[in-house]
């Protein structure tokens, strides 16, 4: 006990301890990379029902067995608790294919689960008789039946998949979407509402924490161990403890031992976003505890700013973005939603007679929080910063006071974030795994190039190419070149003008098909200036476009092609978009032809395309072929890849994105892998 007493009081112990721990997690997720338990051969399983997310398009399903499994699967009929019979086959869960992207596998590591189940077939074994399964089934089955049933989803059980990305867009955009999950403050004030109410049933004190413990252990449960949940339900737990026994103690050193712990535990925490942000933002708190003072709205200004400042690395690391209004949205939205929007959906849980109010409540809230959105004034994007930075702002950040030379840190981080494009030229091409499709990013110092967009089979991949861009640090694209009108060479582009700046748009040269009219209207709409080009030249800095277009019969004949010079570097590229064998004679006969380092193959490597006497002439070091993984058309053909045979290929399908760094005469290749 006296041991525990001097850590407990002790500025440095626990610390040290969290130090050690937090390099142990990394060594075992880096280094030694656990493995599943399971077999990927296994293709029969008894499984226990863990959670199911409902959807409108298929049901997401956890599963518990030697270990956690996730499925999808178009209405599941089974429920929470249920043990089910399944065979079908385990699948690897991919990495980011796109570079800086959200990590789904190693978000559901941090979660155990290493493998997706693909169901063949499925049956029951067991129904629920678990009381807390049911009680948990029970709940959902209540909420489903209310009007914006995603907050109590939120609010209640933890979940936040139930609402629309409209609605999540809007919450992020103004810097506010932590408060769509549990923290401290709901579990305290859940906490100090159930003893107060067992005080006046006269309850002694030990009596009334028991209670108070067991509902915190089946609250975890229901919430399947939400962070913000498990951190502030363990640091009650033990913080009364001590109390009872008269143990003094710091709080901080309390945060960092449940850290600690929780990491000892799962070492794929510390890949958890929610994690980072709990567990700092409820350090930097405590830590600058002694500068929240005045009235409410004073101190509520002082913790939104020491909130939003702490988990400003981690925003700009993971989002490349910061609202900086969000500072003040903070004092409206904080006790909008925490004391009001949130006891209102736990009395609209057990009296939905008033869902109609809480309806038009949620509406408003929400009209207000879309018209913030639409301010971008204070809204900046962010290059992904290297880690070493962001150890160093927190260094600073809890070594100084927060009024003064942390604002001043903060402003020159800030300005080099905002400039570090203008300051170093950088120059990437990276062509983006947009599965059957075309999509390729080049990036020069501050301006951006896009060469088609992706978006074959109803899939929009707008998202992913405007995080890739935010993530180098830019907010508009400059040019953008649709090399001819095949949706998957353009299908994205609808979306896409919506969500980012465009300065000017090019087609190719044949007539405008039905997709480009579409889009056309949308970018006139935009005010956006659209180009139709036949060949069109123009440079930035040393580098060189040159841009031909035949006005052929067929789309894909007409399709642009694009050399691009980098005369500093003495690297030469030819996109091919999906140009045929035809175009390449013409490309060939009408130009000076000369020794290409990147080869964007044409036709995702059709046979149509990329001929023996072309690849002869031009003899590219590296070849991208931009694939789909199995796609229907047999893509690459094993004859364009005989042709390609000295070269170095690259395919999407394979390799992920391929991303290519010009510096110094050299090309420095990184490929994605999935």
């Amino acid at each position: 006990m006296k041991g525990l007493k001097i850590i407990l009081r002790s500025k440095y112990i626990c610390f040290v301890i969290l130090i050690v721990v937090i390099f142990l997690a990394l060594f075992r997720v880096y280094v030694l990379k656990k493995s599943s338990i399971y077999n990927i051969d296994e293709n029969i399983f008894i499984l226990k029902v863990n959670s199911v997310q409902r959807k409108q398009n298929k049901d997401t399903v956890i599963f518990n067995g030697k270990e956690k499994l996730i499925s999808y699967y178009e209405f599941f009929p089974f429920d929470v608790g249920d043990i089910i019979y399944i065979k079908g086959n385990l699948s690897k869960i991919k990495n980011n294919t796109i570079p800086n992207l959200f990590n789904y596998n190693r978000y559901l590591q941090s979660k155990g689960i290493y493998y997706e189940l693909k169901i063949s077939e499925i049956e029951l074994i067991k129904k629920n008789n678990n009381l807390l399964n049911r009680l948990k089934l029970s709940i959902e089955n209540r909420i489903k039946k209310i009007p914006h049933c995603e907050y109590l989803y939120t609010f209640i059980l933890g979940d936040t998949a139930y609402f629309s990305n409209d609605v999540k867009n809007d919450y992020q955009f103004n810097g506010l979407y932590y408060l769509l999950t549990i923290g401290s403050l709901q579990v305290t004030l859940i906490i100090n509402i159930l003893d107060k109410f067992l005080l006046k049933l006269k309850i002694k004190k030990v009596f009334r924490l028991i209670i108070i413990f067991i509902f915190l252990i089946i609250y975890i449960f229901l919430t399947n161990g939400l962070i913000g949940v498990l951190r502030s339900s363990i640091c009650y737990i033990i913080t009364q403890i001590l109390k009872l026994k008269r143990v003094k103690y710091r709080y901080i050193n309390i945060l960092m031992i449940v850290c600690s712990f929780l990491l000892f535990l799962n070492p794929y925490y510390i890949q958890d976003i929610g994690f980072q942000y709990s567990f700092i933002i409820s350090l930097a708190i405590i830590k600058k505890q002694k500068w929240i003072k005045g009235n409410f709205i004073k101190r509520l200004l002082i913790v939104s700013t020491i909130a939003n400042l702490a988990s400003l690395p981690i925003s700009i690391y993971y989002n490349f973005e910061f609202n900086f209004l969000s500072i003040l949205l903070s004092i409206i939205f904080v006790p909008l939603i925490n004391y009001f929007i949130f006891p209102l959906a736990i009395i609209v849980f057990f009296f939905p007679i008033l869902s109609s109010v809480f309806n038009f409540i949620i509406t408003f809230i929400e009209s207000i929080n879309h018209f913030f959105s639409n301010f971008t004034l204070f809204y900046f994007v962010f290059r992904k910063p290297i880690i070493l930075l962001i150890i160093l702002y927190y260094i600073y950040f809890f070594k100084t006071s927060i009024f003064h030379s942390l604002l001043i840190h903060s402003i020159v981080i800030i300005t080099l974030y905002l400039n570090v494009n203008k300051i170093i030229d950088n120059r990437f091409i990276t062509f983006l795994d947009v599965n059957e499709g075309d999509a390729c990013v080049i990036a020069i110092k501050n301006n951006i190039y896009l060469i088609d967009t992706g978006g074959g089979n109803n899939i929009d991949y707008s998202d992913n190419i405007i995080k890739y861009i935010h993530s180098l640090g830019i907010n508009k694209i400059h040019k953008m070149f649709l090399t001819h009108g095949d949706m998957d060479h353009l299908g994205s582009s609808f979306s896409l003008v919506n969500k980012i700046k465009i300065e000017n748009v090019y087609f190719n040269s044949n007539s405008y098909n039905e997709n480009e009219k579409k889009l056309i209207t949308i970018l006139e709409k935009k005010h956006i200036f659209y180009h139709k080009i036949y060949n069109y030249v123009f440079s930035y800095s040393d580098i060189s476009f040159d841009i031909y277009s035949y006005d052929l019969k067929e789309e894909n004949d007409s399709s642009m092609i694009m050399s691009i010079i980098d005369k500093r570097n003495d690297i030469n590229i030819l996109l091919m978009g999906d140009a045929s064998s035809e175009t390449e004679k013409i490309f060939l006969r009408e130009n000076e032809i000369i020794n290409y380092d990147i080869l964007k193959v044409a036709h995702h490597g059709s046979k149509t395309s990329t001929s023996k006497e072309f690849v002869e002439k031009i003899n590219p070091k590296y070849s991208i072929i931009s694939v789909g993984k199995n796609n229907r058309y047999g893509h690459p053909n094993k004859e364009v890849l005989d042709n390609l045979k000295d070269s170095k290929v690259y395919r999407t399908d394979q390799d992920g994105s391929i991303m290519f760094k010009i510096r110094n005469n050299k090309l420095q290749v990184e490929a994605y892998c999935k």
